[in-house]
């Protein structure tokens, strides 16, 4: 791709655990006619493993390096279609992991690429999505959390609240300090949120 302008074709999705960014991924793929990407499913391609499975075997750093390379992937595949797409206003969507807020070096590879948009999800309705997940094996322990919480070894459903709450306004001041739009996702039919999305989008054109 060449010039600035046509590096921001990409509607990158970011914003805590179940906010809605894969969900609407796929909607604003549907309604623009293009592809849609994730790069948690980039880093499963490149390396055979999970996020969670990188972030248990290799730590934070490890998985900062893995979530790096799919977003460098991701920028290549970008070059690949600006080549047959150039006249459109948009040439892809991409959802991001959870916690790339804290990947600086993934972020400024993102911004490079595309609009950051920030999915801003009413904490109790995360918070409860994230709990739903939560199993509890025969001795009481719980498990499929998310590795920022788990790492915090939460013995109760409270404590996984509890952690979540503290994770939440972090990462909230995060997002809103490198997005270029911020999208409040309402209690709403899915189809309100993308049409914010995209009523958001058109503002910045």
């Amino acid at each position: 791709m060449q010039g600035n302008k046509s590096m921001k074709k990409c509607i990158v999705l970011m914003g805590i655990k179940h906010c809605g960014k894969s969900t609407q991924a796929n909607f604003l793929s549907e309604y623009f006619k293009i592809p849609s990407f994730d790069t948690d499913d980039l880093i499963f391609e490149l390396t055979g493993k999970t996020p969670r499975q990188i972030y248990t075997e290799l730590g934070e750093e490890g998985f900062k390096n893995a979530e790096k390379s799919a977003c460098i992937e991701l920028k290549s595949r970008l070059e690949k279609i600006q080549q047959t797409e150039n006249s459109k206003k948009y040439i892809a969507v991409a959802a991001t992991g959870g916690g790339i807020c804290n990947n600086a070096e993934a972020i400024k590879l993102l911004s490079e690429i595309g609009i950051l948009v920030f999915l801003n999800a009413d904490e109790r309705t995360a918070a409860n999505r994230i709990v739903k997940e939560v199993k509890i094996d025969v001795d009481g322990k719980l498990f499929n959390l998310p590795a920022y919480i788990a790492k915090e070894n939460p013995r109760t459903i409270s404590d996984v609240r509890e952690s979540f709450h503290k994770f939440y306004v972090e990462r909230q001041k995060i997002y809103r300090s490198i997005c270029n739009i911020c999208v409040d996702m309402k209690n709403a039919p899915k189809s309100e949120n993308r049409d914010s999305i995209i009523e958001s989008l058109s503002k910045t054109e």
